[in-house]
């Protein structure tokens, strides 16, 4: 049976601000699961602290509430544990790349095949909008005393330099791309970031709906605004590495895109990269029996309650000579 995006709504009530750009990431979420045909119990939502962590209380699957910046360990030590279930990361730019920037580098290392969601709207919004590290320069805020004195971190640059394999960007007002940006991030196998420009209105008064949409910008020969926004994939740009040669390449490619902001931001696939070894294969490759029996699908005791769990293959591969 077809699943509907409905089929991933919960009766939980959603309490984010109105306007915010979270209720264009859960649409988009709920459609894509749909889109796909992933059963909700096959699915994991692991969140961390933030207006984004209560993303996985509004949908029908299965979620986790983590600790403050620990969005990823715990993401990828459940697939770990069990690589058949399909594992999503949700988390703002304060969570994911204040307190958890050593997480998000050193997850690229790893290449586990994941989806991380970043809600980035340049703002702690949660905690009555302090600057968070994805904040431009001088650039001041309602809610923040003066302009902000630190460069803005580029997550699609520092995702590309820490190894991610899939690297992406999105806008949370649009709904339909979004939905088939996360579709081409969950069916790739690897690590793969989305960072989604999510407009705070709340808290940020700057890069606003109305400043993504150009309401600002208005051109003369038609009298409407002028996006600051483009599609990638509507240009002439091919973001995925074909033969390990023109990794480099593709990769440097990818952070002059990046770096492009202000009146023109581009959204879509910067970097995607399947030939490198997803964390899973890596671990098969050495463990033939990992993904026939990984950890959570181990019986750990019998009927009588007596340890039933085999470990000396395992233990055998990691005993040091």
């Amino acid at each position: 049976m077809a699943l509907s995006w409905t089929d991933f709504k919960t009766d939980v009530f959603i309490d984010w601000c109105p306007g915010c750009g979270n209720y264009g990431i859960l649409t988009a979420l709920q459609m894509t699961l749909a889109e796909l045909g992933l059963e909700p119990h096959r699915v994991v939502l692991v969140s961390g602290i933030g207006c984004s962590g209560k993303l996985p209380h509004f949908v029908k699957a299965y979620g986790v509430h983590t600790l403050h910046g620990r969005v990823l360990p715990f993401a990828q030590g459940i697939k770990i544990a069990n690589p058949s279930l399909e594992v999503i990361a949700i988390g703002g730019d304060g969570d994911g790349l204040g307190i958890g920037a050593g997480h998000f580098v050193n997850a690229g290392r790893r290449n586990v095949d994941i989806t991380y969601l970043i809600h980035n709207n340049g703002v702690y919004g949660l905690t009555k909008g302090q600057a968070s590290p994805t904040l431009k320069l001088n650039l001041k805020v309602k809610s923040i005393p003066k302009p902000n004195l630190n460069e803005g971190m580029n997550p699609i640059i520092l995702a590309i330099a820490a190894g991610y394999t899939f690297v992406a960007r999105a806008y949370a007002y649009d709904t339909k791309h979004l939905k088939e940006i996360l579709k081409q991030a969950i069916r790739h196998k690897g690590l793969a970031l989305v960072d989604i420009l999510q407009p705070c209105p709340t808290y940020n008064d700057i890069n606003t709906k109305e400043w993504y949409a150009g309401l600002d910008r208005i051109d003369p020969k038609t009298g409407k605004p002028m996006s600051r926004l483009y599609k990638l994939e509507e240009i002439d740009y091919d973001p995925t590495v074909h033969n390990p040669d023109e990794e480099l390449d593709k990769k440097i490619a990818a952070i002059e895109k990046a770096k492009e902001w202000g009146d023109k931001i581009p959204i879509g696939i910067f970097y995607k990269n399947e030939l490198v070894p997803a964390f899973h294969e890596r671990i098969a490759k050495r463990m033939p029996f990992y993904l026939s029996s990984p950890p959570a699908k181990q019986i750990i005791h019998d009927s009588n309650n007596s340890p039933a769990i085999y470990i000396d293959e395992f233990l055998e591969e990691l005993k040091m000579t």
